[in-house]
């Protein structure tokens, strides 16, 4: 009989490739393409890999350190109450050419990864909110990666086919349904809401009781676009049944930090 695959390692390796797909789209840009505006105010495109590369950078500090980041933690927090947060997590990637930012990108993810390859996947990591399982610590990057990548891909008027690996995204966009209230000082709702969603490869993906009354369904790749505020829920053919799942639809949020207002519906 074959052994059961392993999840977590199945967890890494995707994280891995969404590294390798977004490396794909920024790897031919021009010096110039670097400073084209993205759809978050005031980051470019380097600013997003610059952004993904500290990120990176202070999950493997967490993972092989977890005294020295609750100590740069402590820091980076005191900031928070300042307009100059970037200038501490962005400063490298807005003080050295693109191709350096590149490098040192691709170096800092290889070393995440080796990292979180020496860890169980029930393993408690600090982070910027309560500690996580390495489970849930992996997928939230790969979340950033992918929602951050969006940014760059919109930047550059490019285009990218969804994989399944949104799976992870959406799985966490469901976990994180009462982080979407408590970060905006509200009680989650008691109802449960039921989420199908049909994944890239036409599979089926679902979460929440059968029998709920209140639903979300749609493409994996709108959810995810919702869940990480990469597009205004008017933008997408996502479809909600009943006032929990609008409501939810409406502050989702899948990352963490203080609450965001998301994305504003185009106009015209």
């Amino acid at each position: 009989m074959a052994p059961e695959p392993d999840p977590y390692a199945a967890l890494l390796a995707d994280l891995a490739d969404e590294h390798a797909a977004l490396d794909e789209v920024v790897r031919p840009l021009r010096a110039e393409e670097w400073g084209l505006a993205t759809p978050s105010p005031g980051w470019s495109v380097r600013d997003q890999i610059g952004h993904l590369h500290h990120f990176d950078g202070t999950a493997h500090l967490s993972a092989t350190d977890p005294t020295a980041f609750i100590a740069q933690r402590a820091q980076l927090l005191e900031h928070l109450t300042e307009a100059g947060i970037d200038d501490t997590t962005l400063a490298f990637a807005r003080a050295v050419p693109p191709d350096e930012l590149l490098a040192a990108w691709r170096q800092g993810r290889d070393a995440l990864l080796a990292a979180c390859a020496t860890l169980g996947p029930k393993d408690r990591l600090e982070w910027y909110g309560p500690p996580m399982s390495a489970m849930s610590f992996v997928t939230a990057r790969l979340m950033e990666t992918w929602a951050h990548g969006q940014d760059v891909v919109d930047a550059i008027g490019g285009a990218r086919r969804p994989t399944d690996r949104l799976r992870h995204v959406a799985h966490l966009g469901v976990r994180t349904r009462a982080f979407s209230y408590a970060i905006r000082g509200m009680d989650p709702p008691l109802g449960e809401v039921r989420v199908e969603l049909a994944a890239p490869s036409g599979a089926s993906w679902e979460w929440g009781p059968a029998d709920a009354a209140d639903r979300v369904r749609g493409a994996a790749v709108d959810f995810c676009f919702v869940v990480t505020q990469r597009r205004h829920r008017s933008e997408t053919e996502l479809q909600t049944v009943g006032p929990l799942a609008t409501e939810w639809m409406a502050i989702a949020q899948a990352f963490a930090g203080g609450p965001s207002p998301g994305r504003s519906p185009k106009v015209g």
